[in-house]
C-alpha cells in the first residue's frame, strides 16, 4: 500500500501485530470503574498505552459492571414466550428475556433462537449468557442467573476511550457469535470508538492495477477475532486485551457502521 493510499484511508496495518491479554483482571461487579481496572492491569503487566493502541474489552465484564444480571426466577413468561419455548425446548423465562432484548426473530430451531438484537446485529439468544453470570451477593436460593449484553456498547467504548485519554487509542467491545454456515464461534465487535470500524478499499488498485469495486474490511471485527484467540472462552480470565500494530487516524464512527441495512440482509 502506498503512503498516499494510507493517508487517504487513515489506516495501515503493520506486517506484525502484538496481542497481549492483560493479567490479573479481577472479577468485576456492579459499579466498578472499568477504566481504573484497565489502568491497574496495565501497571501490573508493566505496559504503557501508546497512540494507536487498541484495547479490546469482553462484553461480559461491561455487563457485570453495569449490573446486567437477571434472575430468571423474577420473570413471568408471556403466552408468546411459552409457545416459543415449547417449540424450541427452552426455558420460557429465558425466551421472554430474549424477546425483550430483541426486535425480531430471524430463525428458530431446537435449543436456539436467532434474533435481531435491539442494537441491530443478529445473534443467538440475544447474546444472553448463563456462564459466570451469578452476582457476588446473590442469595443461595435465587437463580438461575443470566447476563444480558451491555446497554449501549458504543457509548461504553467511547467513555472508556475518553477516560483513558489523552492518548489517541481505540476501544473495541466484543462478544462471541456463531455463523450459520460454519462451525465454531468467533469474536465480533458490538461496540467501538476511536479505531475505524470499517476500511473501505473500494477504488484502490490491486497488484495488477484492477480497481477494487466491493472490498470493505471489517477492521473492528478482525481485531475482535484476533483478540478472542488470546482472551479465551473458558476459565482463562483474560477479558481485556491490548492490540498493537494498527496505524489509524481517530474515527468518529462506531460499531453501528458495520450493520448491514436490513433491506439488504439476504439471510434475514
Amino acid at each position: 500500500m502506498t503512503d498516499t493510499e494510507s493517508a487517504r484511508n487513515g489506516l495501515r496495518i503493520d506486517s506484525e501485530l502484538r496481542i497481549v491479554a492483560l493479567s490479573g483482571v479481577p472479577t468485576v461487579g456492579p459499579g466498578d470503574e472499568l477504566a481504573e481496572v484497565i489502568r491497574q492491569s496495565l501497571r501490573r503487566d508493566e505496559l504503557e498505552l501508546r497512540d494507536e493502541d487498541v484495547l479490546v474489552v469482553a462484553s461480559k465484564i461491561v455487563s457485570r459492571a453495569e449490573g446486567r444480571f437477571v434472575d430468571l426466577a423474577s420473570i413471568t413468561p408471556s403466552a408468546r414466550a411459552m409457545q416459543l419455548a415449547e417449540e424450541v425446548d427452552k426455558d420460557p423465562r429465558l425466551v421472554e428475556l430474549i424477546l425483550a432484548e430483541s426486535v425480531e426473530i430471524s430463525r428458530k430451531a431446537e435449543g436456539v433462537l436467532i434474533v435481531r438484537h435491539r442494537r441491530g446485529f443478529i445473534c443467538a439468544n440475544a447474546g444472553i449468557d448463563a456462564s459466570n453470570a451469578v452476582p457476588a451477593d446473590a442469595p443461595k436460593s435465587s437463580g438461575p442467573w443470566v447476563l444480558t449484553l451491555p446497554e449501549n456498547p458504543d457509548d461504553t467504548a467511547a467513555a472508556l476511550r475518553k477516560a483513558l485519554g489523552p492518548l489517541d487509542i481505540g476501544v473495541v467491545i466484543t462478544d462471541s457469535w456463531g455463523r450459520p454456515f460454519r462451525r465454531g464461534t468467533i469474536g465480533f465487535a458490538i461496540g467501538a470508538a476511536g479505531v475505524p470500524p470499517l476500511w473501505d478499499r473500494r477504488g484502490a488498485a490491486d497488484r495488477h492495477g484492477r480497481i477494487l469495486e466491493a472490498t470493505e474490511l471489517a477492521v473492528a471485527d478482525a481485531i475482535a477475532g484476533a483478540a478472542d484467540l488470546v482472551a479465551g472462552q473458558a476459565d482463562e480470565s483474560r477479558p481485556i486485551t491490548l492490540v498493537r500494530g494498527i496505524r489509524f487516524s481517530a474515527s468518529s464512527e462506531n460499531a453501528g457502521t458495520l450493520l448491514r441495512d436490513p433491506a439488504a440482509d439476504l439471510y434475514a
